[in-house]
């Protein structure tokens, strides 16, 4: 059939229209809740679920080796005493198993929580929270291993709330700096560092107090001759209604004092500036918070890695809080970190390079 001269140039006119349409929607940012299309080398967030509470992060070899609080997945993978997962990319993970075959025994109950792993010398440090909800004497100690798969054997206890003088102390930190160890920690009760013994086994010394009752899950990273300290606030595990936020503060000495940008300390009660916050409306992601270590790419970026739960599925089948593992890119403004809308992004993006 022949189609006449106007038909023709309508059709071609709507087909035009289209093209240009489809070229737009390209060239802007997809910044709703809605699915897109992943291309190779891009994220969506989560890069891992069901759970991976408080993760933290080490490196070795070609593996990124990510590992979170003890949790029971229900019918989405059971329980896990410490899960670690693996990745060479941070977008693409698979389950190794747990970190520790059986609980440390030097505490009568509770979950170990929030684990912070670190290779110190040939080996693989785990201090590890061990506590329960509302616990009046959690305490934190260190299991070893050889590979970053584990097992890790238990060393036993660092020190408990009782014997270090502050309360809720779960949460730690290790940092090394010119050979000397360092372990921050605290939950609520005010974030604290300490120095450790030449083999990380013991502290040395008084503990420093960095930041007030607000905070939690410290995070230290050095960039460009600043210390920036960072402290979730809020409520982590009510589900979609939790309000875990990611804040930061920042000082030229280690032992702080850490400022905002008014330069208000975290000593007095100043939550810093906002990294990230749950996404705004129903969709998106509540709580997101406790990150773990900043991972900087070839390509000089440097990459956050946190929790947050889907609005849309914030609890496994058991109640489990669905803690998923999501990563997002920092943004630097006038040497101050936080992600794009201070929101985790719900949309494929370019992912890291390595």
């Amino acid at each position: 059939m022949k189609l006449p001269l106007q038909s023709i140039f309508i059709l071609f006119l709507i087909i035009s229209l289209a093209a240009c349409s489809s070229n737009a929607q390209e060239a802007i940012p997809n910044t709703d809740d809605s699915e897109t299309d992943q291309a190779e080398g891009q994220y969506t967030n989560p890069v891992w679920e069901p759970v991976l509470a408080d993760p933290t992060l080490v490196k070795a070899g070609d593996y990124f080796y990510a590992y979170g609080t003890e949790d029971n997945w229900g019918n989405e993978g059971g329980y896990h005493l410490v899960p670690v997962i693996k990745s060479k990319d941070l977008i693409q993970w698979e389950l190794v198993g747990d970190a520790l075959k059986t609980k440390p025994t030097w505490k009568s109950e509770g979950g170990i929580w929030a684990p912070d792993v670190s290779k110190v010398g040939d080996q693989f440090y785990m201090y590890y929270s061990y506590s329960t909800w509302g616990d009046a004497n959690p305490g934190i100690g260190l299991a070893i291993a050889d590979s970053p798969e584990g097992p890790f054997e238990d060393y036993g206890k660092i020190f408990d709330s009782n014997s270090i003088g502050v309360n809720n102390s779960i949460d730690p930190f290790y940092y090394e700096e010119a050979g000397q160890k360092y372990l921050f920690w605290g939950s609520f009760r005010g974030l604290y560092m300490i120095k450790l013994a030449e083999d990380g086994k013991s502290t040395v010394g008084d503990k420093v107090q960095v930041a007030g009752d607000h905070l939690e899950a410290s995070y230290v990273f050095k960039k460009d001759n600043f210390y920036y300290l960072f402290g979730s606030y809020g409520s982590c595990c009510e589900g979609a209604n939790s309000s875990y936020q990611v804040w930061v503060g920042r000082s030229d000495k280690l032992e702080g004092p850490y400022l905002d940008k008014s330069g208000n300390k975290l000593l007095d009660g100043h939550n810093g500036e906002l990294v990230v916050k749950g996404n705004l409306g129903s969709t998106g992601f509540a709580g997101p918070g406790h990150n773990a270590e900043i991972v900087t790419d070839a390509a000089g970026d440097d990459w956050l890695v946190y929790h947050g739960m889907l609005k849309s599925k914030p609890r496994t089948n058991n109640g489990t809080n669905r803690r998923t593992l999501l990563i997002d890119k920092i943004i630097w403004n006038n040497g101050w970190p936080s992600l794009f809308r201070q929101e985790p992004s719900t949309k494929a993006n370019d992912g890291p390079q390595f």
